[in-house]
């Protein structure tokens, strides 16, 4: 057993020279060959004590512990004021229109973002304040606090699997932005471990219709899967106090909930902004408040892709039925109509219920279709039989 009871230094012109006194409890010399830094080779002699030990070190040498523990780790130091201070660092993977426009809220609040996109968003990243990587391994390494999903609903998936989860720390927070709930947390919960937070969120709005602030504007989440450690929480709270901050309307519900009432809302919204863009309206002199509505509802549905709308359709399993409602509901107001169109018509040409129908429309092909052809066929009796009436 060796102890080292004390240590002299001295300098000379070339080399640095360290004694020290130590005690041991053999009493024959040793001879220890140890090799330090930049392959210099050092011998040690150990003799019976006192002793004294010497050993020539190049005066430019520095030796660095770079994975020892330290009492005063200043990365950990770093880390440790900067979660303090309330600021998150967030990665943006999908750093599209969406992305962008969420950035400017994160980075207006402090917060550090990340960004990372399979188009190249670099200087445009640069502009607003935020860090632009090519690779998604260079990106992790980072270490953000969040992983923010704001990819297509179709893509989401495909991405998520491309990430290397294993280069981020084990309590990351992973959140996503997508227009349906219950698909990206069914994935969240089958490809990422356990130790991860999942934060599933929605905001009811988007670059056209949130440009002029998010003021009572709705944004729903769902905390699908939280630690119970403080700074985990913690983080998580900060994160939706983003959306509180500029003003949003905060709405907790699950994503089953949110899938059930976006089917018959968001769903219903862009399949009738779809319609009415397939009509191709124009704007007119006498527009009513009415029309404008339906022309800025055609603007607002079809800025968007129509990879959203697909994925609206595709990945809410509430979707279908509600377009087979839609469906049968114009079939319904069809009816409705052209029924109270004909008996309103034998009232008022008539007033005598014997008379054919088909006689009272062939008297007004003009007024009851388009290019004269009549919405019931008529037979060549009924149609003579109307001329010579009319004769």
């Amino acid at each position: 057993m060796i102890s080292f009871s004390s240590i002299q230094h001295r300098s000379t012109q070339n080399s640095t020279t360290i004694t020290t006194a130590v005690a041991s409890s053999s009493a024959s010399t040793t001879n220890r060959t140890f090799l330090l830094p930049h392959h210099h080779t050092h011998k040690f002699y150990f003799n019976s004590p006192p002793f004294f030990q010497t050993v020539d070190l190049p005066r430019r040498l520095c030796i660095r512990a770079i994975d020892a523990a330290q009492p005063y780790d200043y990365e950990a130091q770093l880390v440790n004021r900067f979660s303090q201070s309330g600021k998150l660092k967030i990665a943006i993977i999908g750093f599209g229109n969406f992305g962008q426009f969420l950035a400017k809220a994160f980075i207006r609040q402090g917060h550090i973002v990340f960004a990372h996109s399979r188009s190249d968003y670099s200087s445009i990243a640069q502009s607003l304040g935020a860090t632009f990587f090519f690779d998604t391994h260079d990106l992790c390494e980072e270490h953000p606090d969040v992983i923010l999903l704001c990819t297509s609903i179709i893509s989401t998936e495909s991405v998520l699997k491309s990430l290397p989860i294993q280069r981020l720390r084990r309590n990351t927070l992973f959140v996503d932005v997508l227009s349906v709930k219950e698909f990206p947390k069914n994935i969240f919960l089958q490809y990422l471990p356990s130790h991860f937070d999942i934060l599933c969120t929605h905001p009811m709005f988007g670059p056209e219709s949130g440009k002029n602030g998010w003021q009572n504007l709705a944004f729903v989440f769902d905390k699908v899967r939280i630690g119970n450690e403080e700074s985990r929480l913690t983080r998580a709270e900060t994160f939706l106090d983003i959306f509180k901050n500029e003003g949003c309307r905060m709405v907790e519900m699950t994503c089953a909930e949110h899938d059930k009432y976006a089917a018959g809302s968001q769903f219903i919204t862009h399949t009738m902004g779809r319609i009415l863009e397939k009509l191709q309206l124009d704007s007119t002199q006498i527009n009513t408040k009415g029309y404008e509505t339906l022309l800025n509802l055609v603007e607002n549905t079809a800025s968007d892709s129509f990879d959203l709308y697909y994925g609206l359709f595709m990945y809410n399993k509430n979707a279908m039925e509600q377009l087979e409602r839609l469906d049968l509901a114009f079939e319904a107001l069809k009816k409705e109509l052209f029924g109270h169109l004909h008996e309103v018509l034998r009232k008022q040409l008539f007033g005598k219920s014997e008379e054919s129908p088909r006689l009272v429309l062939a008297k007004l092909p003009s007024k009851l279709a388009k290019n004269g052809t009549p919405l019931l066929p008529v037979s060549k009796s009924e149609t003579e039989t109307v001329v010579n009436n009319n004769n």
